[in-house]
C-alpha cells in the first residue's frame, strides 16, 4: 500500500503532462480545422510530406553514426584512464551543455556564415569564401555538435561495466588487440551503441531550430513543418497530424532499445 501511495504523485504527472497532451494531440490529427469533426484527410496529406520525412530521417541517421565514429573511441578513452581523470573529461563533455542550446548554434552560424570567422582566415590566405553554412552538411554538424554528449554518456557507462577479466581471457587465449576489441569489447558495448544512437537519432529527426539556422532551402526537416503549421500557416490540426507520426517513430526506437538493452545477460565468443 505504501508503494502504491508513493507512486501517486509519480502517475498524477504522467496523467496531466503526458497522456492529456498526447489524447490533444491525437484529437487534433483526427479532426478537421473548420467544423471539428472527425476526418483522415489530415492523415492521407502525409504523403506530400514524404521527401521532408525521409529526408530528416536520413539526416538523424548520418548524423546518428557520425556521433557514433566519433563518441565511441572518446567513451572508451575515458573509462580507461583513472578515476579522477574519468570525472574530470566527463566533465568537459557535459560541460556544452551548460550552455544554452541557441547560442550553441548561433555560435557555428558566426563561425561557418560567409563573413565569419572561418571564411576570413581562409579569404587571407586566398581560399574561399566558402559556402559553409545553408546546406545539409551544415545541418549534420549542428546536430553532431549539439547532440554527441548523448552518444558518449551511454557508450562510457556500458564500457565502464565490461569486466575486464573477459579482456584478460582473451588475451590470454592469444586474441591481438583488433580480435579483443571484436569478440569482446564491441558485442558487450551493443547495449550503450543502442541507446546512444536512439538518443541522438529521436531528437535530431525532431529538430528545427538547427536546420533553421544552419541549413538552406533544401534542408527542410519535418520538425520545421510541424512548426510552421503552428506558428504561421495556423493549422494546428495537420501539425498534430505530423507530430503523431513523429511520435510514433519515436516509440519504434525505444522499442528496439529496448529489445537490445533488455537482456540481463551477453554472449561473448571467443
Amino acid at each position: 500500500m505504501k508503494r502504491q501511495f508513493l507512486s501517486g504523485p509519480y502517475l498524477v504527472w504522467m496523467f496531466l503532462f503526458t497522456l492529456i497532451p498526447l489524447a490533444i494531440v491525437v484529437y487534433y490529427a483526427f479532426t478537421d480545422s473548420v467544423t471539428g469533426s472527425f476526418t483522415l484527410s489530415n492523415m492521407a496529406s502525409m504523403g506530400s510530406y514524404l521527401p521532408i520525412f525521409l529526408r530528416s530521417v536520413w539526416l538523424a541517421v548520418v548524423s546518428a553514426l557520425i556521433c557514433l565514429v566519433v563518441g565511441y573511441p572518446v567513451a572508451w578513452c575515458i573509462a580507461q584512464t583513472k578515476p579522477m581523470t574519468q570525472r574530470f573529461l566527463y566533465m568537459l563533455v557535459m560541460l556544452p551543455m551548460c550552455i544554452s542550446f541557441l547560442l550553441r548554434t548561433l555560435a557555428w552560424v558566426s563561425l561557418l556564415e560567409d563573413t565569419g570567422i572561418i571564411n576570413r582566415l581562409l579569404g587571407q590566405i586566398g581560399i574561399g569564401p566558402l559556402r559553409l553554412v545553408r546546406n545539409d552538411g551544415a545541418v549534420i554538424l549542428g546536430m553532431v555538435y549539439n547532440y554527441l554528449p548523448y552518444m558518449i554518456m551511454p557508450l562510457y557507462t556500458v564500457i565502464m561495466k565490461i569486466d575486464h577479466r573477459l579482456v584478460d581471457a582473451a588475451q590470454d587465449l592469444g586474441c591481438d588487440g583488433g580480435q579483443v576489441f571484436l569478440r569482446v569489447t564491441l558485442p558487450l558495448s551493443v547495449p550503450g551503441i543502442v541507446s546512444g544512437v536512439t538518443m541522438v537519432f529521436v531528437p535530431a529527426v525532431s529538430t528545427f531550430y538547427i536546420s533553421q539556422k544552419m541549413g538552406g532551402t533544401t534542408s527542410t526537416m519535418i520538425g520545421d513543418v510541424i512548426e510552421s503549421q503552428f506558428k504561421t500557416a495556423y493549422n494546428p490540426n495537420l501539425g498534430a497530424a505530423l507530430s503523431l507520426v513523429l511520435m510514433v517513430l519515436v516509440l519504434v526506437c525505444v522499442a528496439v532499445m529496448n529489445h537490445f538493452t533488455g537482456e540481463d545477460e551477453s554472449v561473448v565468443t571467443i
